[in-house]
């Protein structure tokens, strides 16, 4: 016990701040216009906390937040999506669902910060095979969002 009260006073708090955090697609847009527009316009992400919300009132909250991890942004993550009005920015599958937490890619233009190029690996945390099967939705990369 002694071990783990000693561990807990030497941890920095800044090292908790260090988690890479969610700033919302809307951020993007100031760099990537014309890829925003295309995913507001086209992508079925940039919409997809809707049939979250008309379904939420029939959903246990286990069902909910399984939701919730593919059709918001963070969701369970630090920094990321936790709830309509807490963090509505978050509340679509926005850019950061693929590419990863931004804030230190806006904060330092770093392009390095953030995953530029992806691949079919990157969609299977959510277009998996039973998903894929069920609700017929394939991943997209070059369709909608870009």
């Amino acid at each position: 016990m002694l071990v783990v009260l000693a561990l807990l006073a030497a941890w920095e708090p800044s090292a908790w701040a260090e988690a890479p955090r969610y700033v919302g697609s809307a951020v993007c847009a100031g760099c990537h216009p014309g890829q925003y527009e295309r995913y507001r316009q086209y992508s079925k992400k940039a919409h997809s906390s809707r049939g979250v919300k008309l379904m939420a009132k029939g959903l246990t909250p286990e069902e909910l937040a399984s939701c919730y991890g593919c059709h918001t942004t963070g969701y369970g993550k630090p920094g990321g999506f936790t709830d309509f009005a807490a963090t509505p920015e978050l509340a679509d599958a926005g850019c950061e669902v693929c590419h990863g937490p931004g804030a230190e890619h806006v904060a330092t233009s770093d392009p390095a910060a953030i995953k530029g190029k992806l691949t079919v690996a990157d969609c299977a945390p959510c277009h998996d095979d039973p998903r894929v099967r069920s609700f017929g939705y394939k991943p997209l990369l070059q369709a909608g969002a870009h």
